[in-house]
């Protein structure tokens, strides 16, 4: 084990484990350096771009959840920027995944989520669970800030399992912004106050929300999803999202580069 990797399995301590299952959540501050940082943030503008070109194709301003000029959620950018892949793949998301999910894991979803400044980009309360369908095994969202995150800029708010009172899916209800909603009540959530290089990890069964970017600056997120099995569509006739192999019997079975 490297040196990287002694730092990585120190931070993720039994306590983030246990807090983890009891209340869906933990936080690993500063948990990347200064080169995978930048390596994550270099590919933010071209998946804006990606979905501006896209827009602009078909002659509108949203497509799904995403709003041209407000807020983006840009998937599967390191099938064109292979390089992302080191850190996909590499020793920190390897260490978090054993910790939580155990000897197997596959990637299920990437993507970046990316807030400009503009009151019309709060994003509402869901489980990422209810963006897939009812009859799948929870999986682990790691949700990594690539610039300081404040509530002024768009912080994600979680509610614990001891607050919401809720371990599982629940039903969602769509919203003509694209989003789906499955919570109504009156608290508003915990707010993830972090430095650019923290990685939130939570479960996606835990309810969560983000607010909007009040600055004029981009707020930043790198977004990685693993899952302890191939994850399939509501159909069961294939995999939804990506079903790219991490861990297999405890091995490393991805390529990182």
């Amino acid at each position: 084990m490297t040196q990287t990797e002694k730092s990585i399995a120190q931070l993720i301590g039994d306590e983030q484990v246990a807090q983890y299952a009891e209340e869906g959540y933990f936080v690993l501050e500063k948990a990347i350096g200064p080169e995978d940082l930048e390596l994550l943030r270099s590919a933010a503008q071209f998946s804006i771009d990606r979905l501006d070109a896209a827009m602009d194709a078909a002659g509108v301003d949203r497509i799904g959840i995403n709003a041209k000029g407000k807020r983006y959620f840009s998937n599967m950018i390191y099938q064109q920027r292979p390089e992302l892949r080191s850190f996909i793949f590499g020793p920190i998301m390897e260490q978090i995944c054993r910790r939580v999910l155990g000897e197997n894991a596959f990637l299920f979803w990437e993507q970046y989520v990316i807030k400009a400044g503009d009151p019309d980009t709060t994003f509402a309360w869901h489980q990422d669970s209810g963006y897939v369908h009812e009859n799948h095994t929870p999986y682990l969202t790691c949700w990594i800030a690539l610039d300081d995150v404040t509530e002024e800029n768009g912080s994600v708010y979680l509610l614990p399992y001891s607050r919401s009172g809720i371990k599982s899916y629940i039903k969602h209800v769509p919203v003509e912004t694209g989003d789906r909603v499955c919570y109504f009540g009156s608290d508003p959530g915990m707010p993830v106050i972090a430095p650019a290089g923290t990685i939130v990890c939570f479960s996606s069964t835990v309810i969560h929300r983000s607010g909007a970017n009040l600055t004029d600056k981009l707020r930043q997120v790198y977004l990685l999803q693993y899952s302890p099995e191939v994850i399939t569509n509501a159909e069961g006739t294939g995999p939804h999202g990506s079903f790219e192999p991490f861990l297999v019997d405890g091995k490393v079975a991805a390529d990182q580069s």
